[in-house]
Order: C-alpha cells, then structure tokens, then sequence
C-alpha cells in the first residue's frame, strides 16, 4: 500500500514546495517593495528631525511651532508646519529679525499666543544668557517684529531668581483672561519650575513670579506645561533626561495657577514603549479637540542618532480619569484623524516599487539597517531613502505600475531647511525620458518640494544632484505623486538661500605628514605637506624630533605644535567627511587632553557637533570630541600607553567610527555642522591647548571616509616599526 501512493504524496509534496517557494518569493519581493506597512498611523506627524512642538489652531489651520533639531545642538531655522487635514503638512521658514549685534542662532522651544487679534511669538536662545525673547505679528507665520527693539528678553536669565535659565517658557490663558508663563529647564539642578503673569496689554512684561518647589513637581528636568481641566489647573513637565530613554511625561495638579501642587498619583504618563517604537518621548503641548485631548511630543529617530537630538513629532491621544488624573498614555502611534479633512487626490506611487543608485546600509552595535529606495513610498514619516554615500548625482526612480497622468509630485527631503538640487523625469517604457521639473539650480528649502506638469508616465525619476550644506545625503522621507491639482494652504514659500551649493569631496588625501622622510634630526620649524592641499606645517613652541628606544623616528610633542598654512578646505565644512590616519605612541594615556590633530573653530559657535578634534585619552571624548560629553566619542578598549598604535577616526557624513591597530574599536550615528571659518589645523594640540604629549610618527588626512579594508591595509603597510 505505501509503495502504490508513494509516487502520489511525492507529486503532492512538490506542489506544495512549490507554492511554498511561490508565496516565499511573493512575501520577500512585498517586503522590498514596502517593507513597512502603509502609515495609517500618522506618526511621526512631520517629515524631518523637529522637537519641543508647540500645537495651535487658528481658524481651520493647524500650526506647529518647533524646535529645528539635528543641527548645532538643535540650533535650525525658526519654521512652523502647517496643515489643514493634520496628515499633509508644509514648512515654512520664519522671518524672524536677528539681535542688534550678533545673528539670531538658537530658537528654542518656541510659543505662540493670540491676543487681540495678534499673534505673540516666544523663544529660549542663550546668546546673551538664557533668556525668553519675543516678537509680534499679524498673522500666525509672521513676518515677525521684536516687542522691545533693544533686544531686551520678556523672560530674562536670573529671573526671577540669581542663576536660573530663562528656557522652555509656554503660556497659559486662563478663563478670566490673565496669562501666566511657566519656565525653566534642568530644573533639577536649579531648584524647581518658575511661574509668573504676562502684562495682557504689553505681551512683553512679567509679573509676581514665584519659584515652584521642586517637591512639588518630582523628577524634572524641563519643559512645563500647563493647561485646565475643569477648575483644576494640571502642570505637565518632562523629567529624566532627553538624551536617551528615560525621557517621560508628568503631571502635578493645583488649585490655583501658582499651587501648591500636588503630584500625580501615576506619574509617568508617558514614557518608553515597550518595543521602544516611540523611544524617549517628552517636552510636548496638547492640542484639544471638543471634549478630546491629544498629546503632541517629540521622540527619538531610529536608528537613533548618538545625543538624541534627531527628534521626530508625534501624536496621541490623551485621556483624563477625572479632572485631577491624567490615564497612562498608551504610545502606539494611533495619531488623529481630522474628520473634517481636506479632500487630497490619492497618492498614486503609495507603497508602489522603488528602486535607487544606491542605498546606505547602516551597521553597528545592535544595528543592521538598509535605508532602501522602497521607505520612499511608503507614506511614513520614521523610515526614509538614504543613497550609500555623500556624492552626486543620486537617483531614486519609482514604478507606478501603468502609465498614469501625472500633474503634481511631492518630494520631502531629509532636512527641511536647507534647499536640495535635482532634476525630476517621467517615463512610459522606463528607456526614454523626458523632464518632469528641473530644479537643479534650485536654492530655496522646503517640505514638500512642489513640482508641476502635465505628462503621462508610469516611471518616475528623481535625481539628486547637490545639497545646499556639505556632507548632506540624497535622502527622501517620502515622494508623493497626484494625478491632479488641489489648493496647498497658505501658499507661502521661504526665502531661497544666499549660500551656494556645497563643494563635492576631491577625494584626495589632503594632508601627509611623514617623519621618516626628514632627514634633520633637530626640533622641527617647518615640515612640507605632500599630501594635495600643499604648503607647509610650522611650528609652535619646539617640536622636537627623536628616535625612540625600538628606532623609530617620530616627532615629540608636549611643549609645541604644528599648524598648516593653508586654510581648511570647504568639502571639511559642515557635514562633510573625513579620515584622520596617524601612528603615535604615548608614554602615558592622560585622563584629558592630548589631543592628536584639531581644524574646526570652536569658538565661531560653540555649540555641540560645530567642533571636531581627534584625541587619545581615557576620558569621554577619547577617541573624538564635539564640545558635549552627549556627542562625544571614546574608546572602548583604551590603546595601551608606551606601544605604537594606528589610530583612524573615519566619518562618512552619517557614522563616525574609531579604529585601532586595523580593528573598528567604536562608532556611532552623527550628524555635524563643522565650523571651519578662520579654523586651522593644528597637530599636537587643539586650539585651546589640550597639548598631546607623545610621538607622532605619521599623519594622513583625507576628505573622504576610509573603508575598513583599507585601514586594515594602511596598518600593515604603514608600520614604522617596519621601516626603521
């Protein structure tokens, strides 16, 4: 009997191997074309890194006012997004005039207020202090005007007490139409939240302040909120810390708008997920909708960028237990539907097939991720396209399946406020193209891009073709095709840029320092750079050249430096990459200093990720420093003092990343804003000192990030010990 069915259970088997095979191959070819499923969530609620979101309506249009993060210490442009269906939204960059004697650079967690038919906008900058400044307008997006033109804050630093930050102020209308504003950030450091009463008349003139005890509000750090609930008036705050997970959302409740407040019973309300989809979310507003309450927060990006400031909007929804209890917030990214939505045609390339020239693939310490041409159309503000490398041109080219008429397409780029070059093409047969829009001398920021034509296509090509910053990727959050026209909101467009495109890496070896190849053996005063920049290193203070104890010639650092004559190159500016390659051997590994080679100014803006400077000491910034322990990077394995050691630090303009002797040691996900006006290089200091102490044999640096095949090839080769 077995051997009469065995000929039939073989044929059955293979059938279903072979739709085992089938739906197998159809499973994975859906997950390249869409890996992650259509964003009927709507969350992230904006394309691009935006924190400390302040929400309004005025009239029948939603506006977001934010902080431009992912930038110098969240240090972007002043913009406000705004929507009338709360899914499609639009940047605008802000007119808002700089101070007296200095430009205006941060803008941080900004409040907007209409009084009067007027419309009061609020912000923390710490250019002269931490303090609150404020402007008016006549319409919610500007042009604005300074409520006192000598640049004097509505909130100054020390107020209302010796030492306090004049940060993260929201205000709050009450019932009989007083107005009181609560501040304060890392409050845990300085005594508790302030709270006091804007001047209703002026807009620019504080009150009655009083410090709120920290006892009162447990667990703080920053970003008060507050709001009423019947006639409880609830102070929301953010508390923990904003750079990693621990980032939460709590409340305390008075009776009045100064306390005593009394905590929450279940504090956090909102905190990390558990599959840490929405990961340290906190400094938020809320945003009511008949007897409906919604929370709008930022969260961290992911893969997350090292610092936890590439933050992302959110939404979701709020519920009061009674009007002293705020409920658990349940973060699952629900979002809001407006009901009232404006009508927008259907985006015709959702979820449709994407290919691309390239696409970077990110791995590291608990992280193997592919920013693929397919995040691009799937509607979902969390996953964008990201080419493989920093240089143009990029393409990414979209199958709508059939040819289809083709009126208007919508492109949001990675960063917002900074303009992106390219040139948009349709094809039938995906052979012959023809322009759809060509932007390739574009200068003006924007999300979205707005580009339209009339044409009949079933391909659609976007090429990348340069970035208004150096080191910026052709990257797309999400590109949207229409097959007719609507009515865009507003209708207002920024102001394009005066600063040209940025400069392409030459990818050259810039500098060649080679002590072997000097044939004086006394304290060097100038020493020639044979790499492609040219000129000469000159001393600072003596430079001594010595043979050590194995024979190897180096140059002994301590007591002097070297600087080059020639100014660092613009490819190094902002973003760009870089490779910093060098033999060295330190008798002892200090706990700080010692730097090996520095060419950013850290003194042209002084904030987070503006400085770059590569190092050898055991403390945080080890390995590499930026100006904050948040972003600095160190070694994981210190390399032992008093042995030769190759020492790489790479950056590719997305991953920093520090090798030793051939082997990756540590690396993380960054994004810089490298100060080089009037900047030097310096080898054996920084330029603040930080003198390293020990020998240098070689030194290369070159514009572009090295690969680790290569590292590990340089090691070998270019061992002194092998040519002494």
């Amino acid at each position: 009997m077995k051997k009469k069915y065995l000929p039939f259970l073989n044929i059955v088997f293979l059938i279903a191997l072979v739709i085992a095979l089938v739906k197998g191959w159809q499973k994975t070819q859906a997950q390249e074309r869409a890996p992650h499923a259509v964003n009927t969530k709507l969350n992230p609620l904006l394309p691009g890194y935006f924190a400390d979101p302040t929400i309004k309506k005025f009239g029948d249009t939603y506006y977001i006012y934010s902080t431009t993060d992912n930038i110098m210490l969240a240090s972007g442009a002043p913009t406000v997004w705004y929507s009338k269906d709360f899914e499609n939204w639009y940047n605008y960059t802000m007119d808002v005039p700089s101070f007296t004697t200095i430009p205006l650079v941060n803008f941080w967690a900004p409040d907007i207020v209409e009084q009067n038919g007027r419309y009061y906008l609020y912000f923390g900058n710490c250019e002269m202090g931490c303090n609150i400044y404020g402007y008016v307008s006549d319409t919610p997006i500007g042009p604005w005007k300074k409520l006192n033109e000598n640049d004097k804050p509505v909130i100054a630093h020390n107020y209302p007490r010796q030492g306090f930050p004049s940060l993260d102020a929201q205000f709050f209308t009450d019932t009989d139409g007083k107005i009181y504003g609560y501040w304060g950030t890392w409050v845990h450091y300085n005594g508790g939240y302030a709270v006091g009463e804007l001047d209703a008349q002026s807009m620019k003139d504080m009150k009655g302040p009083k410090n709120i005890p920290l006892a009162q509000t447990p667990g703080p750090f920053e970003a008060a909120y507050m709001m009423k609930k019947g006639n409880k008036y609830i102070l929301m705050y953010s508390g923990a810390s904003c750079h990693d997970e621990t980032y939460n959302v709590r409340y305390a409740y008075a009776n009045t708008p100064y306390g005593p407040f009394t905590p929450g019973a279940n504090n956090p309300v909102l905190s990390t997920n558990a599959d840490k989809s929405v990961h340290g979310p906190g400094h938020h507003s809320v945003l009511q909708d008949g007897e409906d309450y919604y929370i709008v927060y930022h969260k961290h990006d992911y893969p997350m960028t090292r610092g936890g400031l590439s933050r992302q909007v959110c939404i979701d929804k709020m519920v009061f237990e009674n009007d002293s209890t705020i409920k658990t917030v349940d973060p699952k990214n629900t979002g809001y539907i407006n009901p009232s939505k404006q009508k927008v045609p259907v985006n015709l390339a959702l979820n449709k097939p994407a290919t691309a020239s390239s696409a970077y693939h990110l791995v590291g310490q608990n992280t193997d991720y592919t920013y693929q041409a397919a995040l691009a159309t799937d509607n979902n503000n969390a996953t964008l396209w990201k080419a493989a490398s920093n240089r143009f041109p990029q393409d990414l080219t979209i199958d709508l399946g059939e040819a289809k008429q083709v009126k208007r397409v919508f492109t949001q780029f990675e960063f917002p406020t900074f303009y992106y070059q390219y040139i948009l093409r349709y094809s039938i047969d995906g052979k012959t193209w023809k322009v759809f829009s060509d932007r390739s001398a574009n200068r003006t920021p924007g999300s979205p891009m707005i580009d339209d034509h009339d044409a009949k296509a079933r391909y659609i090509k976007l090429t990348v073709t340069g970035t208004e910053k150096q080191g910026l990727y052709a990257a797309v959050w999400n590109i949207k095709v229409y097959d007719s026209l609507f009515d865009i909101p507003l209708a207002v467009k920024s102001k394009s840029s005066v600063n040209g495109p940025a400069i392409s890496s030459k990818n050259a070896m810039l500098l060649h320092l080679d002590v072997a190849k000097v044939s004086s053996n006394k304290a060097v005063t100038t020493l020639q750079n044979t790499g492609t920049l040219g000129g000469v290193f000159k001393s600072v203070g003596e430079v001594p050249l010595q043979t050590d104890e194995l024979g190897v010639k180096a140059l002994k650092f301590g007591k002097g430096f070297l600087t080059s004559d020639q100014p660092v190159p613009q490819q190094l500016a902002w973003n760009g990459s870089y490779t910093v390659a060098t033999w060295v051997k330190n008798p002892e590994v200090d706990k700080a200093g010692e730097c090996l080679m520095s060419w950013c100014n850290r003194n042209a803006v002084r904030l987070a990720n503006s400085y770059n400077a590569m190092y050898y000491n055991s403390a945080g910034y080890g390995a590499a420093g930026h100006l904050d322990y948040h972003f600095d990077m160190k070694f994981n394995k210190l390399p032992k003092a008093n042995q030769w050691h190759y020492l790489v630090l790479t950056f590719d303009g997305m991953v920093e990343k520090i090798y030793v002797d051939g082997v990756l040691d540590n690396q993380q996900n960054m994004t810089l804003s490298s100060a080089i006006k009037q900047a030097k290089f310096i080898i054996g200091a920084s330029d603040e000192g930080e003198n390293y102490s020990g020998f240098m044999a070689s030194l290369k640096m070159y514009d572009y990030a090295l690969g680790a095949a290569e590292i590990k090839k340089q090691w070998q080769q270019s061992n002194p010990l092998n040519r002494k």
